[in-house]
C-alpha cells in the first residue's frame, strides 16, 4: 500500500496532507499524481464524485507552478461558486508551507474589482468559473497567454450548466502548448469532444466504471404520491434519528417550501438555491458543515461543490429531469470509504426511469418500506432507552440522587419508570403517529414486490424486473423503446442585446429555471427577444420559475410561442402558429 511521499510529491506539500489527515491515496490520486508530476502529457481523470479527485490534480498542480513567479500559471476551471470556492480551499491548505504561492478564487455574484486588484498583485493559480473568467479576460484583468496548465474539474458538469461557448473562448485563447488536465464522472460526448479538440494524445485514467456509481451507496426507493412526499420525508427523517442529510428538489419554490415545512416542524433545515445571495449561501453552508443544521434542502445546481463528509441520507424529494444528474446527487453521500443511502421518493409511474437508471449505473434500486407511525415510536423508543443505559451520571445529578429517590418513592417499578420517562420524552412523536395510516402502496399493477421493513433498510424485489419496465410505462421524453423526445417552443422577451449570444443565453435560462443545458434545444435569437425550444416535461417548470423574475431591473415574460414537436420531426404534420402579444 503506497503513502503520498511514494508518489513523488515534495516534503513541504507531504507534510501539509499529513496535518490534514491524509494518510493513504485514493485510487484515483495513487495513479494520477505520478503521471501529473513526471509526464508532461495532458490527462483524462474518470472517476465519481467523492473519490479525491481535487487532491489527484491539486497536490501535483501546487508542486509544478513557480511560486516565485508572480504571473499566473495555471487555471481550474469549475461549474459553481460553491465548488471554486471549495477547490481554492483545498489548495490553500495543501500548499500552506509555500508562502509564496496565491491561489485565488473567481466567481460571480461578489466584487469583480476586488478580484481584478488580487489577480494585479500576483496569483500563481486562479480556480474559477467559466463566466467570470470570461469576464475578466474580456476586462483585461488576466492574462492567460502564458498558461501552463489548465484543469477542467466536473467537466460534464459544466456542460451539463450551458457553458461550451465560454469553455471553448477560454480554451482557445490559452497556449497551444499547455497541459490540460480534464477530470469528470461521466463522459458524454461533449466531454469526449473537449478532449480531441483541445488536447494531445491524453493518457486516461478510469478508476471503477464510467457512469457507474460508487459501491458505498445503497441505492433506495419508495412509491409515492405527490401529496404525501413530505409527510414520507419527514417519517424516513423520525426514524433515522442520526441522519444528517441533503433534499435535492427541482426547483427554488420547492427548496424554500419544503425548508420552510421542516423548519416549522422542528427540524434543523435550511435551503440552498439560486436566489440566494453569495453571502446567504456561504452561510447557510457553513451551518451545514458545522452540523447546526441536520438537513439542506437544495436544487441541482445550487448543489454543484457541496462537498461534505459524512453525509448519511441523500433524499431526492423527486427524480432529476436530467437523469446523469442522479449520480452527482447521489455521490454527495457514501464518500471516503462512508456508507451513505440514496432514497428516491418516486411517483409510481416513475419506476421504470428507475430501471433504466440501474441499466445505465449498473445499481440495483430496493424498494423499501415507508415507515409507519408504531415503527417510529418503536425505533425512538429502542434508541431512547440505549441512551439512557449508556448516559453516564452527572456530578451533580449524583449528589441530587437521594432526593430523588425520596421524591419518587417506592411504589413505581422499573418497568413503571421506564414508561414514564419514554412517554415524556417521546411526547412529539406519539402525538404526531398516533393512529398515523399506512402510506405504502401495497399493490403495483396486479403484483406486490417484496419490499424490507423499518425505514430504509435495503430490502428485495422478487424475480420479476419487468413489472417495473412494462406497466405503468410513460411517453415521457427519454424514455425508452426509441422514443423521441418532445419539446415545446417558448417566447421570452430577452435577446442579444440583453445577454450577448446563446451561450450566455442558456447560462442564464438553466441558472434560472434550475435545468440542464442538454434539455435546450433550438434557439432562434433576436435582438429584443428569443424563441427557444425546450424538452416538453421541463417547459412548465421554465415558465414558473421566470415568470416573476427580473433581468437587470426588467420584468421577464416568457410563455409558449409554438405547439409541442418532437425534436427531428423534420415537420411531421406539426402545425405551428406565430406569437402573438
Amino acid at each position: 500500500m503506497s503513502d503520498f511521499a511514494s508518489l513523488g510529491l515534495s516534503q513541504p506539500l507531504v507534510d501539509a496532507i499529513g496535518k490534514l489527515g491524509f494518510v493513504t491515496p485514493t485510487a484515483i490520486q495513487e495513479q494520477a499524481i505520478p503521471v501529473l508530476l513526471n509526464d508532461e502529457s495532458d490527462l483524462i481523470g474518470l472517476a465519481q464524485t467523492g473519490t479525491g479527485k481535487t487532491a489527484a490534480f491539486g497536490l501535483p498542480l501546487i508542486d509544478l507552478v513557480d511560486a516565485k513567479e508572480k504571473i499566473t500559471q495555471a487555471l481550474v476551471l469549475a461549474p459553481t461558486r460553491e465548488l471554486c470556492l471549495q477547490i481554492a480551499k483545498e489548495l490553500d491548505q495543501f500548499g500552506k508551507y509555500n508562502r509564496a504561492l496565491n491561489i485565488l478564487a473567481v466567481y460571480g455574484g461578489t466584487d469583480i474589482y476586488q478580484q481584478m486588484k488580487a489577480i494585479k498583485r500576483g496569483v500563481q493559480i486562479v480556480v474559477a468559473t467559466p463566466g467570470r473568467l470570461r469576464d475578466l479576460i474580456k476586462r483585461k484583468a488576466i492574462n492567460i497567454n502564458e498558461i501552463e496548465y489548465v484543469v477542467l474539474d466536473e467537466a460534464d458538469e459544466m456542460l451539463n450548466m450551458g457553458f461550451k461557448e465560454e469553455i471553448d473562448e477560454i480554451l482557445d485563447n490559452t497556449p497551444d502548448d499547455k497541459l490540460t488536465w480534464l477530470f469528470s464522472a461521466t463522459m458524454p460526448k461533449e466531454v469526449r469532444r473537449i478532449s480531441k479538440n483541445y488536447m494531445t494524445d491524453p493518457v486516461e485514467i478510469k478508476v471503477g466504471t464510467t457512469n457507474s456509481s460508487n459501491q458505498d451507496i445503497d441505492h433506495q426507493y419508495v412509491t409515492v404520491y405527490p401529496s404525501d412526499r413530505y409527510e414520507v420525508l419527514r417519517r424516513f427523517l423520525d426514524f433515522n434519528s442520526s441522519c444528517f442529510g441533503l433534499v435535492f428538489t427541482r426547483t427554488r419554490r420547492d427548496a424554500r417550501e419544503v425548508a420552510e415545512n421542516l423548519s416549522r416542524d422542528g427540524y434543523k433545515a435550511d435551503a440552498l438555491h439560486g436566489d440566494l445571495t453569495q453571502a446567504q449561501r456561504d452561510r447557510v453552508m457553513s451551518r451545514f458543515r458545522d452540523r447546526r443544521l441536520q438537513i439542506l434542502v437544495a436544487t441541482d445546481v445550487a448543489a454543484r461543490g457541496i462537498d461534505v463528509n459524512e453525509i448519511t441520507h441523500v433524499f431526492h424529494y423527486n427524480i432529476p429531469e436530467d437523469l446523469s444528474f442522479y449520480t452527482h446527487r447521489s455521490g454527495r453521500t457514501g464518500r471516503a470509504g462512508n456508507k451513505g443511502i440514496s432514497l428516491v421518493l418516486a411517483h409510481p409511474r416513475d419506476v421504470s426511469i428507475l430501471r433504466r437508471l440501474e441499466r445505465t449505473l449498473k445499481v440495483e434500486f430496493s424498494q423499501v418500506l415507508i415507515p409507519t407511525g408504531d415503527a417510529i415510536c418503536q425505533q425512538r423508543l429502542v434508541e431512547q432507552v440505549k441512551s439512557i443505559k449508556e448516559a453516564e451520571v452527572n456530578e451533580q445529578v449524583q449528589a441530587l440522587l437521594p432526593q430523588l429517590v425520596e421524591e419518587l418513592g417506592e411504589e413505581l417499578t422499573k418497568e413503571e419508570l421506564l414508561a414514564k420517562i419514554a412517554t415524556i420524552s417521546l411526547a412529539r412523536f406519539l402525538k404526531n403517529y398516533s393512529d398515523a395510516k399506512d402510506l405504502n402502496q401495497r399493490e403495483s399493477r396486479g403484483r406486490r414486490d417484496r419490499v424490507s421493513h423499518g425505514g430504509g433498510h435495503r430490502g428485495r424485489r422478487d424475480g420479476g424486473r419487468n413489472s417495473g419496465r412494462n406497466n405503468g410505462r410513460r411517453d415521457d421524453a427519454g424514455s425508452g423503446g426509441g422514443r423521441r423526445e418532445r419539446r415545446q417552443r417558448l417566447f421570452i422577451n430577452i435577446g442579444s442585446m440583453d445577454v450577448g449570444g446563446k451561450g450566455p443565453f442558456i447560462n442564464m435560462i438553466c441558472k434560472e429555471a434550475n435545468i440542464s443545458g442538454q434539455a435546450i434545444g433550438r434557439i432562434d435569437m433576436q435582438e429584443k427577444f428569443t424563441f427557444f425550444e425546450v424538452e416538453e416535461n421541463s417547459a412548465e417548470q421554465v415558465i414558473s420559475e421566470l415568470k416573476d423574475a427580473e433581468f437587470e431591473g426588467r420584468s421577464i415574460r416568457i410563455n409558449a410561442g409554438d405547439r409541442f414537436e418532437r425534436k427531428g420531426g423534420g415537420g411531421g404534420g406539426n402545425r405551428r402558429r406565430s406569437y402573438r402579444n
